[in-house]
C-alpha cells in the first residue's frame, strides 16, 4: 500500500538513489505502457518547482511513450528487485512484454503507471523536452566517451506532482 508524502520531508542521497540503486522510467496507459532502467538523471528545483531530469536515447522504445504522454513515473526499488531492473535495462518492450517477464505489477495512477514492487515513486508532469546538442558540449570528452554512436539523449524536465512511498 502506497501513501502520498510531502516531498520536502524526504531524506535520501539522490546520487546513490539514481546512480547506484537505479530507477525505472515509465509512461503509457492501461492499454499499453513501457518502462526502462535508468542510472542517469537528476532531481532538483527549477522554475520554482521541484523537478526531475530524465535522459532517453533515441532508440529506446520508452521514448515513444514519454513523448506521447503528459506524465511519467520514476520508480525506486530495494535490492530485492535488482534482477528486474537488470532485465528492464537489457530488453526492449518492442520485442517482449518485459514488464510481465521482469515480474513487475503495474499500478495505474490517474496520471502515469508505476509498479507495486517499488518502494518510492515520483509522478512527474512533463514541462520541457529537448535533444542534447553535441555542439553545446564545453568538455569535448563527453561526446567521445558517452556518445561513441552519436545517439544523443533527449532530455525531459518534469514537475514532480506526487511522491508515493510504500507504507
Amino acid at each position: 500500500m502506497f501513501q502520498q508524502i510531502d516531498i520536502t520531508t524526504m531524506n535520501f542521497n539522490p546520487f546513490t538513489k539514481i546512480d547506484k540503486e537505479w530507477m525505472l522510467i515509465t509512461a503509457g496507459s492501461r492499454e499499453k505502457c513501457n518502462t526502462m532502467t535508468a542510472s542517469w538523471g537528476a532531481l532538483g528545483e527549477l522554475w520554482n518547482r521541484y523537478v526531475s531530469f530524465i535522459f532517453i536515447r533515441p532508440q529506446r522504445y520508452t521514448l515513444e511513450f514519454i513523448e506521447k504522454e503528459d506524465f511519467y513515473s520514476l520508480c525506486f526499488f530495494d535490492e530485492s528487485q535488482r534482477k528486474a531492473l537488470n532485465y528492464c535495462g537489457s530488453r526492449s518492450g518492442r520485442d517482449t512484454d518485459k514488464i510481465k517477464d521482469a515480474g513487475l505489477t503495474p499500478v495505474y495512477d490517474e496520471a502515469a503507471p508505476y509498479f507495486e514492487e517499488a518502494k518510492l515513486v515520483f509522478i512527474c508532469r512533463k514541462l520541457h523536452g529537448q535533444p542534447i546538442d553535441p555542439a553545446c558540449f564545453i568538455d569535448p570528452a563527453i561526446d567521445g566517451k558517452c556518445y561513441p554512436q552519436k545517439d544523443y539523449h533527449k532530455m525531459f524536465v518534469g514537475e514532480i506532482v506526487k511522491v508515493l512511498e510504500k507504507a
